[in-house]
């Protein structure tokens, strides 16, 4: 059954990647994103629909929008050239996440960036990243494997969003090794990590336009997404 009016959930649509991936008797390139995403979204009361990197950045018919974590970002795109530690490049998702970024932006669409989606919007917005964090760091504890999350506490700016709906104060779990350096036009930090490391930029003067380094997928976090699909023109 098809539903309509005020019982529609809003459509929240999250950014995937294709890689070569095994299920069942099939070894073949897909589109995958970790289910956690779909669930969180869900669990929050958006209705999750996947986004994959073709190219298409049509935003009009969104509610809300996420760009999930993954790949390091071309450092080409901010003018910096490759660290021996950025690996893995996608320019297919890099082509199309941004140019989402950029449309949602223009449309006024609530919007989260999850790790590296965070370091998508502020280099859309002009800004750069520190491209390995243990170099300013000098500890693995944001990336303890690649493969692994580690645990860390963020501080929040008293006042910000991301503060107003966690409580200022949390331990979260991660896993990247880049992060925001210069800020992007109109981004503002609003969390940290002991260490330093950007933690939340906010937009000023945006209805809800977020970036987290963290996953809040990956600990069931709904609270982010909840916030998310009460600004969209759908949510309840």
């Amino acid at each position: 059954m098809v539903s309509n009016g005020s019982d529609r959930r809003p459509v929240i649509g999250v950014t995937t990647y294709i890689e070569r991936a095994r299920y069942g008797p099939w070894d073949t390139d897909v589109a995958l994103l970790p289910r956690t995403y779909v669930d969180t979204v869900a669990a929050a009361g958006g209705n999750p629909v996947l986004l994959p990197p073709l190219g298409f950045a049509d935003v009009s018919f969104l509610d809300g929008l996420v760009i999930a974590g993954g790949a390091d970002v071309d450092p080409a795109r901010y003018g910096e050239s490759a660290h021996p530690e950025t690996l893995g490049v996608r320019p297919d998702r890099d082509a199309t996440e941004f140019a989402l970024v950029e449309n949602a932006l223009a449309a006024g669409l609530p919007l989260i960036g999850v790790c590296r989606g965070m370091q998508v919007l502020n280099v859309v917005l002009g800004g750069t990243l520190t491209q390995h964090v243990p170099d300013v760091t000098g500890t693995p504890t944001h990336r303890p494997m690649i493969g692994q999350f580690g645990r860390t506490t963020v501080e929040m700016t008293p006042g910000s969003k991301v503060s107003d709906i966690l409580g200022g104060m949390a331990e979260v779990s991660c896993s990247h090794h880049q992060a925001v350096d210069r800020l992007g036009d109109g981004l503002v930090i609003t969390a940290r990590s002991a260490d330093g490391v950007p933690e939340a930029v906010e937009m000023a003067g945006a209805d809800f336009v977020l970036g987290v380094q963290w996953h809040p997928e990956q600990d069931l976090e709904v609270r982010l997404f909840k916030a998310l699909v009460a600004r969209t023109g759908s949510g309840q």
